[in-house]
């Protein structure tokens, strides 16, 4: 079978489509025929080897966390899932797994049934970004619409699902977006949003209870400017080094430095599927081949896009 895969850290130059045996089943498992792959920030910080501390440095490795597709076969203790189940989940360990490829084998317990209301590239954008959402608003602990949220980079993925999330639970916030997405925003939920093409958001001199970072450009040190004194900032995309420095740093500071680090399961997923059928919607911006594999992360690591993107096999 074809997989994308690499041997080496690096760009989008490293991408590989190569072929590989179909993988096999442990009891607990399924094998799924891979309908579509979302991409998300973490494959090409793997890649780049930016996580090796985590990732380690073992080749050939493969790309992709959260995927959708059709049951091939179960485990013999599989009991809830069966051939020809339309399904979407994630890969157990992102750091080590990948799931671009014709084929994967998964834990039964990280695939769900997909809904017949979603396709497949939406139901692959659903793992990563919408239940690291679910673990934004339950680190924001008790917000109501007085809670003044701003999210940065709020029209890719988790903003997609962050603010609509919030809107569904009568919060809003400010979204800080460029010109093109700022309409989406405003659908989604925003109550105020900022282009960052054209304003500086920590030149406003307006300060907010909850900061959250999406885009991973303001960082901590810069959203103490806009932080009220017992404000958070929520960061989704640590560095290593800030994971254990932030622990630190709470000790000693009203502002708070939380890391986000999600972990999909079905109890995030069953959030995140609520919310669809009441209305979230789910914008899978760009669908690319699974032969144009290498153009899709070169596209994704440009940013600027709104909502997911995606690759499709046939």
């Amino acid at each position: 079978m074809k997989a994308i895969a690499y041997q080496q850290f690096g760009s989008t130059d490293v991408l590989q489509t190569v072929e590989v045996a179909k993988p096999t089943l442990r009891s607990n498992q399924v094998l799924v025929k891979v309908k579509a792959v979302s991409i998300n920030p973490l494959d090409w910080k793997i890649r780049k080897g930016e996580m090796k501390l985590m990732s380690g440095s073992r080749f050939p490795r493969s790309t992709g966390a959260d995927f959708s597709g059709i049951i091939a076969d179960t485990g013999t203790a599989v009991t809830d899932l069966k051939t020809g189940d339309e399904v979407f989940g994630v890969v157990k360990n992102m750091m080590k797994e990948g799931a671009l490829a014709e084929y994967i084998v998964v834990d039964a317990s990280l695939a769900w049934k997909k809904p017949a209301y979603v396709s497949f590239a939406q139901a692959a954008a659903i793992p990563v970004a919408g239940t690291a959402a679910v673990t934004a608003l339950q680190k924001m602990g008790t917000i109501n619409a007085n809670t003044s949220i701003l999210i940065n980079g709020a029209t890719g993925g988790f903003g997609m699902f962050l603010l609509q999330l919030l809107k569904q639970r009568g919060a809003s916030g400010t979204a800080v977006t460029n010109t093109k997405a700022a309409a989406f925003a405003k659908t989604w939920g925003a109550d105020i949003v900022i282009d960052y093409t054209k304003e500086n958001v920590l030149s406003q001199h307006i300060t907010y209870d909850i900061v959250i970072d999406l885009s991973g450009k303001m960082g901590y040190a810069n959203a103490r400017q806009i932080m009220k004194p017992k404000a958070l900032f929520l960061n989704p995309t640590p560095s290593p080094i800030e994971i254990p420095t932030s622990i630190i740093r709470n000790l000693f500071t009203g502002k708070k430095h939380i890391v986000i680090i999600a972990s999909p399961a079905a109890d995030k997923v069953n959030v995140v599927l609520n919310a669809i059928a009441d209305g979230l919607q789910v914008e899978v911006s760009k669908v690319f081949s699974f032969a144009q594999s290498k153009e899709a992360y070169q596209y994704a690591e440009q940013g600027g896009y709104i909502g997911k993107v995606a690759v499709e096999l046939d």
